[in-house]
């Protein structure tokens, strides 16, 4: 074997890297519309893409059953493959096979609902929430709600987790679609610093009027933030004493679950 030109082919960028990844950065986009769909022009906001790149990777896509377009809206959404594509895995992952007792036990002491949320790519997502018995519940994302990381407490306890750099290139990265979240790159960056000194992300207005959120990471066996568990309630839940409290009831979770996945 030419064990100089394995070298050099293997050093090289390959071929379509870059098409593979503008395709999967539109995927992500539409994937936070859901089942509303996104408009073509958000897209393009988004990604920073242009109309004619966005709209060839769309058509692509639409012909291989990925994405559909909304005939009534004209929107774009997750085509009907992907989730029969994701049941060749329908064995819940590692981590949510670990936090569940977790989240039942600080469901159970907290009254309050949770959410576990995970890193992918630039976003996070919602694959878990438990319903507290306190009769008001702030239910203000669904599993499978995807966002931008950085516009949650648990986007923030994720960001802060990591290295300052990378933080900010992704914060940077996401910098176009903060508008669509009220929020923009300074405040999230400022939110980063603060969790990061408290060593946990705290929003004192959460994604709904009136409520608060707070949010631990969770850090895989290598020293990742993979994911982060919140407690979002109305703001009269959460004053200095118990959100103190809570905070202490969801570090000692996330500990419990990080040597659960690092055991």
């Amino acid at each position: 074997m030419d064990r100089t030109r394995f070298t050099r082919n293997a050093m090289e960028p390959r071929h379509g890297a870059q098409a593979i990844r503008r395709a999967l950065a539109v995927l992500r986009i539409l994937a936070a519309g859901r089942e509303d769909g996104v408009p073509l022009a958000e897209v393009i906001r988004a990604t920073g893409l242009t109309r004619p790149t966005v709209h060839r990777i769309v058509h692509v896509l639409i012909e291989e059953g990925i994405v559909e377009r909304h005939e009534r809206t004209g929107r774009y959404a997750i085509g009907n493959q992907v989730p029969e594509l994701a049941l060749a895995r329908p064995r819940p992952s590692r981590l949510l096979i670990a936090a569940n007792p977790s989240l039942q036990r600080a469901s159970t002491e907290i009254g309050d609902t949770l959410f576990l949320t995970v890193r992918t790519g630039n976003d996070t997502l919602c694959v878990d929430r438990r319903i507290g018995i306190y009769p008001i519940q702030v239910l203000s994302i669904e599993v499978g709600a995807r966002r931008p990381l950085g516009v949650s407490s648990a986007g923030v306890a994720i960001l802060a987790a990591m290295p300052a750099p990378e933080a900010r290139k992704i914060v940077a990265a996401n910098e176009k679609r903060f508008e669509a979240y009220q929020t923009d790159l300074v405040t999230v960056l400022g939110e980063v610093t603060a969790a990061r000194r408290l060593g946990y992300g705290l929003r004192e207005i959460g994604l709904v009027q009136g409520t608060k959120s707070i949010s631990t990471w969770i850090k895989t066996p290598d020293g990742r933030p993979a994911a982060a568990i919140t407690v979002s309630a109305v703001r009269t839940r959460l004053g200095p004493r118990r959100e103190q409290e809570v905070v202490e009831i969801l570090l000692r979770e996330a500990r419990t679950i990080e040597q659960a996945i690092g055991g």
